[in-house]
């Protein structure tokens, strides 16, 4: 008999979920961890007594009861409400896309005004989209494509907007009323204390391994357990077989500012093509935080190499029919799971992770 259950590669919110469970039910589990820490892409930082999202904004929002309930279970949440503003060049705007936003682009007051705007903007494509260009501008018209949309995009995907496929952007959130809640969900907030106090119960009752690759030493590792739950690249298990999937990193710089206060909201986007960064982050903003310092954090997209942490699945028709073919051959691996943002090659929001690892908990255990 194996000393453990469960060999759980990566100690991101998915394999978390699954270690919670699996370990109320008196199984085994090892955590084999590549970072100097657990908790994936949520660990948090203290720094000047602020938490830090150390690997970008995580807001956590839901409408899944049963995902609220769990995740409240763990830490208590706060009453967080992501309003973003854009910064174009010095014009601050109002995100989403809603009431604040046109009055202040467009000078105009009621929602009929802002709609016919629109309407009449939207006209300049007469056909099916064929780019994310056009794309957007049948969706917001002229004015908010050239200056909330357009450079934000083109420093995301590192290339022209005409050079993106329409189906990227399958919608924009426009909003007819005075509301700067980003979020349609029932709930959202942050954890008090950070997210740092919900992984170490996720993990509680685990071995641990940090500082490991579990494919360096995959042999060994699988002789300690009876499955794994894999959650690191799927491409990467299987030696890139059929080649490399595609994804976008990012780049952070992360400072600390003798100052109270330095942009009076967690996030700006950078809207215009010309600023190099995206977003910047002040942290102490998601817990409504007093303290004498801040920390900022600006964010750089970047091109995904080998060595490079992969955040975002290039979700294109190309790497979609790659990943299928991974997919075909995660299927015959009867003692492996795959699961996760990198597994499942998908972009998934907290609630969507912890809602599949809480299904593949019901049917492993």
């Amino acid at each position: 008999m194996k000393p453990y259950d469960y060999i759980l590669v990566g100690s991101g919110l998915y394999n978390g979920v699954f270690a919670y469970l699996a370990t109320r039910k008196g199984k085994r589990c090892l955590v084999v961890e590549k970072r100097e820490h657990l908790g994936g892409n949520i660990y948090c930082e203290d720094v000047e007594g602020i938490h830090v999202h150390r690997y970008g904004a995580h807001i956590f929002h839901t409408s899944n009861r049963k995902v609220w309930d769990f995740v409240n279970s763990l830490a208590e949440f706060n009453r967080y409400t992501n309003s973003p503003v854009a910064n174009y060049k010095g014009e601050m705007y109002n995100m989403p896309f809603n009431m604040n936003t046109f009055s202040k682009m467009w000078g105009i007051s009621t929602p009929a005004q802002a709609k016919a705007i629109i309407e009449e903007q939207r006209k300049v494509v007469d056909k099916e989209p064929e780019n994310l260009e056009e794309q957007a501008i049948s969706l917001v018209g002229t004015d908010i494509y050239q200056k909330l949309v357009k450079g934000y995009t083109e420093k995301q995907w590192g290339r022209d907007c005409r050079e993106l496929p329409a189906f990227i952007i399958k919608r924009l959130p426009v909003r007819y009323t005075y509301d700067n809640n980003y979020f349609n969900d029932l709930y959202q907030g942050i954890p008090i204390g950070g997210y740092n106090v919900i992984i170490e119960k996720l993990f509680e009752g685990c071995d641990v391994e940090l500082n490991q690759d579990y494919l360096a030493r995959k042999e060994y590792y699988d002789s300690l357990g009876e499955k794994v739950v894999y959650t690191g690249t799927i491409d990467g298990y299987f030696g890139y077989c059929y080649g490399k999937l595609e994804y976008r990193s990012l780049r952070f710089e992360t400072e600390t500012l003798d100052m109270d206060n330095f942009q009076g909201v967690a996030v700006v986007n950078y809207t215009d093509r010309e600023t190099p960064y995206t977003r910047v982050i002040e942290h102490k903003h998601f817990e409504f935080g007093t303290q004498e310092k801040t920390v900022i954090t600006r964010e750089y997209p970047a091109d995904w190499q080998e060595g490079m942490e992969p955040y975002y699945p290039v979700n294109d028709e190309k790497n979609q029919a790659l990943y299928a073919r991974y997919a075909e051959l995660a299927g015959k691996e009867s003692h492996v799971r795959f699961g996760g943002r990198l597994g499942e090659y998908r972009y998934y929001d907290m609630d969507k992770v912890i809602e599949s690892a809480m299904k593949a908990a019901e049917e492993e255990l």
